[in-house]
């Protein structure tokens, strides 16, 4: 599994890819690979407020369904619509097809994001 040295990371397997104010938001490839088949996702609408560390979204799996957490805080102002019509384009590439939503970002970035290496190494330690 790959995990891009661009983006941060959560120990709840989200990823933000910062882009100056703005963060584009998905699950990572472990999380990809947990869930198995993806067969829903639902995603909060444009205009939305998201809080840092609360649910936003969930991905309903063969398996499960799992929340999704913001890893900062924000207001959605795009949703990857492809995933209603195509939630298997999660599984696809996660990190580019597969994003979920983006943000304005407010407030302080997340002090708990970890980088690409250290992410590989919270997996480790929790397996």
């Amino acid at each position: 599994m790959t995990y891009p040295e661009e983006l941060m990371y959560t120990k709840d397997h989200e990823w933000l890819r910062r882009r100056d104010s703005k963060a584009r938001i998905g699950v990572s490839s472990y999380a990809v690979e947990q869930l198995g088949d993806v067969v829903h996702v639902d995603l909060p609408s444009v205009g939305t407020k998201v809080s840092e560390g609360e649910a936003f979204g969930t991905i309903e799996s063969t398996k499960t369904v799992s929340d999704i957490y913001a890893p900062c805080n924000g207001t959605v102002i795009a949703v990857n619509e492809r995933l209603l019509d195509e939630p298997e384009a999660i599984a696809h590439n996660p990190y580019e097809d597969g994003w979920l939503i983006e943000i304005e970002m407010e407030g302080q970035e997340n002090p708990n994001l970890m980088t690409s290496r250290k992410y590989m190494d919270y997996l480790q330690s929790e397996h």
